[in-house]
């Protein structure tokens, strides 16, 4: 294959990114040459080779393109080749195995964490988002302050305005305190705190990134205190962010459950 073939496909692969995050209404040729910084030509030729396969269709004025019906098709199909919970599954069984502790998959739905899948460890211990399907404002909880932490920028200081209300009426931190902890985990690479809302409980919580390193979930484990001191916590860590990576490494971007994470536990909220 020739770079200017391997050149070709990149461009295409862009433009159906540029068009599956921009305007729903669809986006004028001049907007995605723009965006993907290429010459209206090229992007002209491109777009024709994408509509000739059904990938993209145009308005009925013919001024803007957007993503067609075979292109979602596709990505449906594709979506039923690994959901998340499926593919954490195994790491959550080897981590309450090795660990004797509770492990939790969360996922984030909106301004909230929802609790995915948990595996419950022998130990006795009460979480921030209980049972499956259970939601708590991000922020709250080691594993939901993980993926926090590692959402782009715009994104988390939406979140922080939106809930920082929040976690006030639950006793959590004020926004000071809430900064303060999102800095600690973005340089440590893991949540491992312990507010107080819970009496003798801990945990650790470690984000699931994408490929262009976004949370869109967490591993999270809760325990007693007493079992998350002196040298146990770094094995802790080691052992969650080794899963965490597998798992992402493994991520389906067609996955319906990175957007709708409710719908796959069959609640039908969003």
């Amino acid at each position: 294959m020739t770079e200017d073939t391997l050149s070709g496909i990149r461009r295409t692969l862009g433009i159906l990114k540029i068009l599956g995050g921009g305007n729903p209404q669809g986006m004028r040729l001049t907007d995605i040459a723009a965006a993907s910084g290429i010459s209206q030509p090229t992007a002209h030729r491109a777009l024709k080779a994408l509509m000739a396969e059904g990938f993209v269709e145009q308005s009925e004025a013919g001024r803007r393109y957007q993503l067609a019906l075979d292109f979602f098709v596709l990505a449906a199909r594709a979506a039923h080749a690994g959901g998340l919970r499926g593919t954490a599954r195994p790491a959550l069984l080897r981590l309450s195995s090795t660990l004797s502790d509770s492990v939790f998959l969360l996922v984030r739905n909106g301004f909230d964490a929802l609790c995915l899948d948990r595996v419950e460890g022998p130990f006795p211990i009460r979480t921030f988002t209980g049972d499956i399907g259970g939601k708590v404002p991000l922020g709250i909880g080691q594993g939901s302050l993980a993926i926090l932490s590692y959402l782009p920028e715009d994104e988390r200081e939406t979140i922080i305005r939106f809930n920082v209300p929040r976690l006030l009426d639950r006793g959590s931190f004020d926004e000071v305190g809430l900064r303060m902890q999102i800095e600690n985990v973005r340089k440590k690479g893991f949540a491992s705190l312990n507010t107080g809302l819970i009496p003798g409980m801990a945990g650790v919580g470690v984000p699931i990134l994408d490929s262009e390193g976004r949370a869109v979930a967490a591993l999270s484990i809760g325990t007693l205190s007493e079992r998350l001191e002196g040298d146990r916590l770094p094995l802790v860590v080691e052992l969650l962010q080794k899963e965490a990576n597998g798992i992402g490494r493994q991520l389906n971007p067609f996955d319906p459950t990175l957007r709708y994470p409710a719908r796959s536990l069959g609640t039908g909220s969003v």
